[in-house]
């Protein structure tokens, strides 16, 4: 079913105003009226029950940490686990397995706080080169300080900060320097030549053993980092060798949410994560490990299973023996035990992966570089049978720009109902349809009137006259505003607006590739974005 979700009729090509329509919003009796007579718009709990779950989150959680405290006791009460993806806001995790919590680890991690202490790594190499992590903008130095925040306000204790792969570099120093003068304790470890396959060096006092010893006094020391190749395995064994020879026996094991191990290789799910890491080259494999030692097919990734064999025996070297027969034994991830639908993470996977063609077709539109990334995920694509065009927001968006002339998006509610926005002189694509869906999941009839033109035209003619911006247009947090406003006012502005949480977890398509701004609010608002791998404009500059 497709809508188009008229919010502003004075705005549309196709829809001419009437004087009944530009007094309605000045007209609260008659608004109430009509908003008594309209149909009841769902609660916040009844849109969001129409999202299809496919995950026990609660089970995971309660797994998760059950499984921790196992195999902290299988070491004599120390255990350095490796902590890959992120702890706090995995929304791939989130978007794959519908029902898991961004927040679902640092949760679980909650319930062992008085057991807890976290070590954050840092490769010297990224902090020398800002090295920015894509999904908040900011440097991976800067994002370390974040974590450190987020961490303690948690009630977590954070040990401290360890600066891998050090080599004197300038940045990297001046990074210490800030860390010292704030009061965190900084450790350094250094290059190990012949790593990671010169076992006999690497285990010695001229490989781990010049790195510096990280006082830590909890049971469980979690090792993170701001993102990938930060040096979190290397710093755990580098722990093992310094405990082993003041006569601690430590363990050591590895968390990674992806790829699942008891889900089939060729699982959506699995394939979504190769699809995530696509820039990392990344794949999914059967563990050969665990076959040959229990006749069980798990699947692990590439680079675990190449490193296993130089791992296994860098742990016999440490302690005299291993206490795994593979990859897959390090694991500790309970994440398949927690899922309850198989169709419904199967389906919310194939979306995963087209959405990661679509962001990175996107990304070789804007830096000319990408092409066999995109080539991978069309063999992904196929491997998970689907296409493009998997999801209906975008024949819907791509149909709106056809009959309009305009750039378009459409977007998929919780129910089903597909809505459409288009460009028009007021609002970008991204605020036309922000504000249509949030009118149809609100209830709001779609000929009323949800912010007058009264009130958005000030905000045109400041961005234009005082702000030297070229496009009028408002974006879709600057709509926001304006909405926010008028909700003080006009009770189907407030009504509307009390709805922007049910937007959560819908998916919207784009015409074309719209402003960072854009994708920045509608990340903030939990909505999945994706835009056709074009410019509005034929120009060479894009902002």
């Amino acid at each position: 079913m497709y809508a188009s979700g008229k919010l502003f009729p004075i705005n549309e090509a196709e829809t001419a105003p009437t004087p009944r329509r530009n007094t309605l919003i000045y007209n609260l009796s008659v608004l109430q009226a009509i908003l008594s007579a309209a149909r009841p718009a769902p609660t916040g709990k009844e849109s969001a029950s129409l999202m299809r779950i496919g995950f026990d989150n609660d089970k995971y959680i309660a797994l998760q940490a059950e499984h921790i405290r196992n195999r902290i006791d299988q070491f004599e009460g120390k255990l350095y686990l490796e902590f890959g993806g992120k702890l706090f806001d995995d929304h791939h995790a989130a978007r794959v397995l519908p029902g898991f919590e961004p927040d679902s680890k640092i949760r679980m991690l909650q319930s062992l706080v008085d057991d807890v202490e976290i070590i954050i790594t840092i490769n010297a190499n990224d902090i020398e080169k800002n090295k920015v992590r894509g999904d908040l903008g900011i440097t991976y130095d800067e994002d370390s300080l974040r974590l450190m925040d987020v961490f303690r306000s948690m009630g977590f204790l954070v040990g401290g900060v360890v600066i891998t792969h050090y080599a004197s570099q300038p940045a990297a120093d001046m990074f210490r320097r800030r860390l010292q003068s704030l009061g965190i304790a900084c450790y350094l470890h250094y290059p190990i030549a012949g790593y990671p396959y010169d076992i006999n060096h690497i285990v010695s006092d001229e490989g781990y053993g010049k790195n510096e010893y990280i006082e830590t006094t909890r049971p469980l020391v979690v090792v993170t980092a701001p993102g990938p190749g930060s040096g979190k395995m290397a710093t755990c064994l580098s722990q093992l060798y310094h405990e082993h020879k003041r006569g601690v026996t430590a363990g050591y094991a590895k968390y990674e949410t992806f790829p699942v191990w008891n889900l089939p290789l060729a699982h959506p799910v699995n394939i979504a994560y190769e699809a995530a890491t696509v820039d990392l080259d990344d794949a999914n494999i059967i563990d050969p490990f665990h076959l040959e030692a229990y006749g069980v097919t798990t699947v692990n990734y590439n680079r675990d299973v190449e490193i296993f064999p130089v791992l296994k025996a860098m742990m016999e070297r440490i302690a005299g023996s291993s206490p795994y027969q593979s990859p897959t034994d390090m694991g500790v991830n309970m994440a398949g035990l927690a899922i309850t639908d198989d169709e419904v993470v199967r389906d919310a996977a194939k979306m995963e992966i087209v959405r990661r063609y679509f962001q990175t077709a996107v990304e070789a539109k804007r830096t000319g570089f990408g092409q066999k990334r995109i080539e991978k995920l069309e063999m992904l694509m196929n491997q998970a049978g689907v296409t493009s065009s998997l999801s209906p927001s975008r024949s819907a968006a791509l149909l709106k720009e056809e009959t309009t002339g305009a750039p378009a998006g459409a977007m998929v509610l919780p129910d089903g109902r597909v809505i459409t926005g288009k460009t028009s002189d007021l609002l970008g694509a991204a605020s036309s349809l922000l504000m249509n869906a949030l009118k149809a999941v609100a209830g709001v009839d779609d000929d009323l009137l949800v912010i007058s033109n009264e009130a958005i035209e000030p905000i045109c003619r400041l961005k234009t006259e005082q702000l030297a911006s070229k496009n009028p247009r408002l974006h879709s947090d600057e709509t926001l505003i304006a909405l926010s406003i008028s909700s003080a006012t006009n009770p189907v502005a407030a009504q509307t607006i009390a709805h922007v949480d049910d937007l959560r977890g819908c998916d919207a398509f784009f015409s074309v590739i719209i402003s960072a701004t854009d994708e920045n609010l509608y990340r903030k608002l939990g909505i999945n974005v994706c835009c056709e791998p074009k410019y509005e404009q034929h120009t060479y500059y894009h902002k």
